[in-house]
């Protein structure tokens, strides 16, 4: 195996001896080793049939050093080495202690190998002579030559591990293929396989070409090496100089009395912490965090994170408040000035300031307003926060998954913050601000946790004055917030937090409250952000009542200040056209800009009711209440009895009881005892693509039975809700608020309820909204078929008249 080493070129010039041509000379095969003729090169032989070769030689001591072509082979045979090698001359033979030699040859010339003859124990072959192909002396080889010789003096100057003498050697040498040589064994980065490339070619002029770009490409390598050193350590002695640079400065200021950047921000962090009056417990772990941050090093790690997380806990709002001593009327005025009735909301509310006057350390209420879309939920949030002079921030919870959104993340991971309650309180900059919590039954829940479970420390007044987020790990008071959820539903709702919360129900509102609002404050908003003026436009009472009736299908006001906006951009855009006249706004104009009727409501009743065997009625849904056919029909049949319209076991099962009981009753009924003997019955509640269910519809259903078959139309513009049972006893229901709203919106003019309902109505109903519809309390079936089928051929006379002035107005 070859050692490492430094090729030195002999005084005298062997190449005068007679070659190899023809002869018959050992073989010595070599790993990872070029020799080349003119140069000196020790070698280390382990191998037996090396060893054997090395022994046997006499007199003679020429040999022929052969590189192997995988040197991982440990007994090559002749096809594992190159047919190329150099013929050398052992001049000295050293053993070694390990049993292996340590050969000192010198190369002569090039040769390649011929037949073997011998493989055991060691390799003899035939070797021939290669020729140098020189050039002729020309100016194109000697300026080759002449680079070559000072790329290599400038590798040779920037290495470490090359000798300087070597620069001399080679410019001593005038035979450029001579040169090559010398240079190619001298250079320890040259891959064996360039060696053996360039030892096989003859031709001195493809040598210097080849030895040329491996010099150039080792040029540039060692240059960017050394671009990189040069960079490396200039960003050392940066640093270093930067290092001396502060400790002088440091001694400087110490000398002079005064502070450096980082000393400065410790003492206005020290102050802070001073001033925001937290808890003495969070105050001796703001001290020591800031202690420690006083003795880190501004380029550590930690060095952000640490001051990030004392900045936080020195800006809470730990003792600031910005309630102040709140005048009652002038709270009420607030009140009433933002929302147009919502009596059982601003009286709560004023009760609660009442409270607070007298007891000032009270704990805040926690508040859920539940109601349909639109009917002022959120924005009653901000008037009470403007009516308790606090400020008003607002967390939407629709969709949130993680419960880090709340608490926030532990300072163990990167870019971690408090939850969105603490960021709230830094941005309120007070203790007791009014918290919107929205959309709380629109909560997610997933792998990353449960927001509704974090809410119910946070909702708690006997818990959330130790609230701890997971960011400050300190106990936040939280009792002093004034916290409203606002919910659509509170089905979803998991039932610990809603025992947390005091229930407040807003329900829709009617024609005439609707009517209020838009003129109080839909109309004048809508010309405000449309940019027009209000003497440019005319609302008339009777316009809104149209735009109410046909255009809006809904318990609160959003889709009505929608179709005001529509018209108030219609009247912006007539304006930029040049046509300056006042617009009054008429059912012609409203039809132009709005487009058809809509909703045809007061209509849809009157024709429905025509035949016998339809009722109507009144459902309550989470966007408000809303009225509802239920159809009956006959046919042949055996007895059959068909439920439709995607309604749940609840209704069907109340459908089961109403034919039940008209069974039950048929002679009572003036009917066939066996009326169901050669009929088929079929019961459908449209619209067939809504899921419909609940007990509430079973005295309608038993009405559109009765109705079916007596052949007697219900009463037109009737509407009724209720529980029936088996006995035909009425039975309470809920929604009513909802569900009356509903059919008046309908133009329903008499709407029948269970008696235990009268309570609800004389609570959640004001007089006004009762106006123009008659209420009939019901406790048996008996007095629910009573008010709703004629009993003379008189009143269906009389009901037919009605029903055609209805249609004949609305047409």
């Amino acid at each position: 195996m070859a050692s490492d080493f430094i090729s030195v070129i002999k005084p005298g010039d062997p190449s005068s001896r007679d070659g190899g041509n023809g002869h018959t000379l050992p073989i010595l095969p070599v790993r990872d080793t070029v020799l080349f003729p003119h140069a000196v090169l020790p070698l280390t032989v382990g191998r037996e049939s090396s060893i054997q070769l090395i022994n046997s030689l006499g007199e003679e001591k020429s040999i022929v050093v052969v590189a192997q072509r995988d040197a991982r082979m440990d007994a090559p045979q002749p096809q594992d080495l190159h047919a190329y090698g150099t013929l050398a001359t052992v001049h000295k033979v050293v053993k070694m202690p390990n049993q292996s030699l340590f050969v000192f040859t010198e190369g002569t010339e090039r040769v390649k190998l011929g037949e073997f003859s011998q493989i055991e124990p060691f390799m003899v072959a035939s070797v021939d002579t290669v020729p140098e192909v020189i050039p002729p002396k020309d100016p194109e080889v000697e300026a080759m030559q002449r680079n070559v010789v000072t790329q290599f003096q400038q590798i040779v100057s920037a290495s470490p591990t090359l000798s300087d003498e070597l620069q001399t050697i080679a410019m001593n040498i005038d035979e450029p293929g001579r040169l090559v040589d010398f240079i190619a064994s001298s250079l320890p980065f040259l891959a064996t396989a360039d060696k053996q490339e360039l030892l096989e070619t003859p031709d001195v002029a493809a040598r210097l070409e080849r030895i040329n770009k491996h010099l150039a490409k080792e040029l540039e390598v060692q240059q960017l090496r050394n671009k990189i050193q040069s960079e490396v350590q200039d960003q050392v002695q940066q640093s270093q100089r930067d290092y001396y640079l502060r400790e002088q400065m440091k001694a400087i200021q110490k000398e002079l009395g005064e502070m450096d950047e980082g000393q400065k921000d410790i003492e206005e962090l020290r102050q802070k912490i001073e001033a925001a009056g937290m808890p003495e417990e969070t105050k001796k772990e703001a001290l020591k965090e800031l202690t420690r941050l006083g003795r880190m090093s501004p380029m550590a790690a930690d060095y952000g994170l640490t001051r990030n997380y004392i900045e936080w806990l020195a800006v809470l709002p730990w003792s600031k408040s910005s309630g102040a001593a709140v005048d009652i009327n002038k709270a009420r005025e607030i009140l009433d000035e933002d929302h147009y009735d919502l009596k059982k909301v601003k009286d709560r509310i004023l009760d609660f300031l009442s409270v607070r006057r007298l007891k000032a350390d009270m704990k805040g209420p926690i508040l859920c307003f539940v109601g349909p879309p639109g009917v002022g939920k959120t924005s009653l949030g901000r008037s009470i926060a403007r009516a308790l002079s606090r400020e008003f921030r607002r967390i939407s919870l629709g969709g949130m998954h993680d419960e880090a959104e709340l608490r926030g993340h532990r300072r163990t991971y990167i870019g971690a913050l408090p939850g969105q309650i603490i960021q709230s309180l830094r941005r309120a900059g007070a203790n007791d601000p009014v918290f919107m919590l929205d959309e709380v039954d629109k909560l997610g829940r997933d792998f990353r946790g449960d927001p509704a479970s974090a809410l119910l420390e946070i909702l708690d007044p006997e818990q959330n004055n130790t609230f701890r987020d997971n960011y400050l790990d300190q106990p936040f008071d939280l009792s002093k917030v004034l916290f409203i959820c606002t919910a659509n539903v509170l089905d979803t709702v998991p039932e610990p937090l809603r025992d947390r919360m005091e229930i407040i129900e807003l329900q829709g509102y009617t024609e005439e409250e609707k009517r209020h609002i838009a003129f109080r404050y839909l109309i004048p908003r809508q010309i405000k952000e449309n940019g027009i003026a209000a003497d440019n436009i005319e609302f008339p009472d009777e316009s809104i009542g149209y735009i109410v009736r046909h255009y809006t299908r809904e318990a609160g006001v959003r889709k009505l200040e929608q179709q005001i906006g529509t018209i108030c951009r219609k009247q912006a855009r007539r304006i930029a056209e040049g046509k300056t006249d006042k617009l009054v706004v008429t059912k012609e104009v409203i039809q132009e800009f709005l487009g058809g009727i809509k909703v045809r409501v007061d209509t849809e009743i009157a024709e429905r009711t025509k035949r016998a065997g339809v009722a109507v009625g009144l459902a309550w849904t989470p966007a408000g209440g809303d009225i509802l056919f239920i159809e009956a029909n006959r046919m042949k049949g055996k007895g059959g009895f068909t439920m439709t319209g995607q309604i749940g076991e609840v209704m069907q099962e109340s459908m089961q009881a109403a034919l039940t009981w008209v069974r039950s009753n048929a002679k009572s009924l003036g009917l066939e005892e066996d009326l169901l003997k050669d009929t088929d019955l079929h019961i459908h509640v449209p619209a067939g693509a809504i899921p419909k269910d609940g007990p509430s519809a079973g005295v309608t259903m038993a009405t559109a039975l009765v109705s079916l078959l007596t052949d007697r139309p219900v009463h037109p513009l009737t509407a009724m809700t209720g529980e029936i049972t088996l006995s035909g006893n009425v039975l309470p229901v809920g929604g009513i608020k909802e569900k009356f709203l509903a059919a008046k919106r309908a133009g329903v003019k008499q709407v029948i309820l269970p008696a235990e309902n009268r309570q609800n109505v004389e609570e959640d109903l004001m007089p006004e909204q009762i106006e123009g519809v008659k209420l009939h309390f019901a406790s048996r079936i008996e007095d629910v078929l009573a008010v709703a089928l004629p009993r003379s051929t008189a009143e269906e006379r009389h009901d037919e008249e009605l029903r055609e002035e209805v249609l004949q107005h609305t047409a």
